[in-house]
């Protein structure tokens, strides 16, 4: 975290709640960084929390007593519980578990955690943490939907391997991640609804969105890959989940924190990238293709290391192409005989235009955002982008140019206008 974002979090006050989860754990690096960026915290922890972590271990990173009982006679003695509630400015839950989730949507009191944050009128974070059977759960993503309308802002979760042996959503965002995400103001969370007047014009809507590079293996210690830093795709996620959408996002390997209130899946290969998006797109409204997907791999990998041989000064690898994912997105018909709008990406270094009509056309995609990634300071790595948009919808064909801006601006704007295509396309 940069000395501006640790300045940003300076003497805020945060209560921290740990709940039963084996990602308590993490609970005490984040509790090390909120002290290191000079915030005020105090801890909560359920009586669950206590089996993962102890309550002194928090205690002596944070130099402050860590409540565990609402019933504590000597914290009610002075009603403890409200002042605790009145004192925090954030009220974060990491890990949050799907019991804690379950009992705050339903407006539960019936611990110290819970009935602070029923008491409380700070701003309020959780960083879910469970099995992704758990977090799939249609129980589970009806109390995500509840939570978010109550005002939680949601932090992951991340997606991966798990401590069961499982793989898949819900793994607690990293203590980095979560301190990543809380430097960011109110504002600029909500910037998206209030843009549209407060509406929430995606909601109800599935979002499937593929980001970042894929890696391509040649032996255990090299691959193909490309530029990709995955920031123009994170902030697609970003964006329709702030106009209301629940957002599946497919993503390469990158270093960028999970947007809050996305489902993540991480994966490395572009056959990994191709059965995710399958198996995503098969129940989802619009499918972004945003990630660049190496088009070949090689035809075998080797076992070992290749090794240099003396003498030779070439190497030769025989390469086969890869799925091509955007086209078979938009090949999908369900019994209706409908697909999800399909949105695929042209990063191109000439002629933008041409080559981007002919991938539109070629693909049968329902639009596409193309972008010079020749262009100084914009595309792979930049935090800034331009585009050229093309669609077809009911209304027939249509155009924009995008000129350079924030990537999280263009994103909003190309979510915008593929909802409109999404209204407006016509039956194929």
């Amino acid at each position: 975290m940069t000395t501006q974002s640790a300045h940003r979090l300076a003497g805020r006050r945060i209560l921290l709640g740990i709940s039963a989860g084996i990602a308590a754990y993490k609970s005490a690096q984040l509790a090390r960084l909120l002290k290191q960026s000079g915030c005020e915290v105090r801890v909560v922890m359920t009586e669950g929390a206590q089996a993962f972590i102890t309550p002194l271990t928090l205690q002596a990173l944070t130099g402050e007593p860590v409540r565990t009982s609402l019933l504590d006679p000597e914290a009610e003695a002075g009603m403890g519980h409200i002042e605790l509630a009145r004192w925090a400015e954030t009220i974060l839950i990491a890990p949050a578990t799907a019991d804690l989730m379950a009992r705050l949507a339903q407006g539960m009191a019936d611990d110290l955690l819970t009935t602070l944050c029923l008491a409380s009128d700070a701003e309020k974070m959780m960083a879910p943490a469970m099995n992704q059977a758990m977090w799939r759960h249609v129980a589970t993503q009806r109390n995500v939907e509840r939570l978010a309308q109550d005002g939680w802002r949601l932090l992951g979760p991340a997606s991966g391997d798990q401590a069961c042996g499982d793989v898949g959503p819900g793994r607690m965002l990293e203590p980095e991640a979560i301190m990543a995400e809380l430097i960011l103001p109110n504002r600029e969370i909500a910037h998206g609804q209030a843009a549209l007047g407060g509406e929430m014009p995606a909601r109800g809507l599935h979002v499937v969105i593929t980001a970042g590079p894929t890696r391509e293996p040649l032996d255990p210690v090299r691959y193909l890959s490309n530029h990709s830093s995955g920031k123009m795709g994170f902030a697609l996620a970003a964006a329709a989940a702030e106009l209301g959408a629940r957002v599946s996002l497919i993503s390469g390997p990158v270093i960028l924190p999970t947007p809050a209130g996305v489902e993540r899946t991480d994966v490395e290969t572009a056959r990994q990238m191709h059965e995710a998006s399958r198996l995503l797109a098969a129940d989802c409204d619009i499918f972004i293709g945003c990630a660049a997907v190496a088009d070949y791999r090689a035809e075998a990998v080797a076992e070992h290391k290749i090794k240099k041989t003396e003498g030779e000064e070439a190497l030769s690898l025989r390469l086969i192409k890869n799925p091509d994912i955007i086209a078979d997105i938009a090949k999908l018909r369900d019994t209706s005989g409908g697909r999800p709008l399909v949105v695929g990406f042209a990063a191109e270094t000439r002629e933008l235009e041409t080559y981007a009509r002919d991938k539109l056309e070629r693909k049968r995609l329902d639009m596409i955002v193309a972008n010079d990634v020749s262009t100084a300071g914009l595309g792979f790595g930049a935090d800034d982008n331009a585009a050229l948009l093309l669609w077809r919808d009911g209304e027939g064909e249509g155009g924009a140019s995008l000129p350079p801006q924030p990537k999280s601006e263009l994103a909003r704007a190309v979510i915008e206008r593929a909802l409109g295509c999404l209204t407006s396309r016509p039956v194929h």
